[in-house]
């Protein structure tokens, strides 16, 4: 009697931690949706989009107020065109606001936040932002860090000081 006791008290706590990991595999992925189910589009042109995702959120002062719905190329400029669903409580964002790719958490997520601009005219459907800071990438960063470092050791080198 007691060991069938333990196995049920096991396989609840098993059924406990599956569902634990459930939920943080949801938080991580930050699947909730917004307040509302309307929104309305916005495109914004992007150098270079780093690592986002269709899916991605879009916050402003931190607060999340949409999602990326998609991301093609531009053919003729090949830049990255990156259109945001933007829910419809957040009607008044101004026309002049700047978008930029950040990286959230631990795990690198990327998402775009928009800084609000001082425009009176707000975004509408269809609206393209034309202010927009590309993802910041770690291997250019590094890599301009050790060009840099490389052109002064040489040039240190080819001026007879050490």
């Amino acid at each position: 009697m007691q060991s069938k006791a333990l196995e049920i008290l096991v396989g609840f706590f098993v059924c406990l931690g599956v569902a634990a990991v459930f939920v943080l595999t949801f938080r991580v992925a930050s699947l909730e949706t917004t307040s509302t189910g309307k929104t309305y589009a916005v495109t914004a042109l992007f150098e270079n989009i780093g690592g986002l995702k269709p899916g991605a959120a879009v916050t402003l002062a931190g607060v999340k107020i949409g999602r990326v719905r998609s991301i093609t190329i531009d053919p003729a400029t090949f830049e990255a065109v990156v259109t945001l669903d933007i829910s419809n409580d957040y009607a008044s964002i101004p026309e002049d606001s700047d978008a930029r790719i950040l990286t959230a958490g631990l795990l690198g997520e990327q998402y775009v936040g928009i800084v609000p601009g001082g425009a009176e005219e707000p975004l509408k459907d269809g609206s393209r932002i034309k202010f927009t800071q590309s993802a910041l990438v770690l291997e250019n960063i590094v890599g301009q860090f050790l060009t840099n470092m490389t052109a002064k050791s040489a040039q240190s080198g080819s001026d007879g000081t050490q």
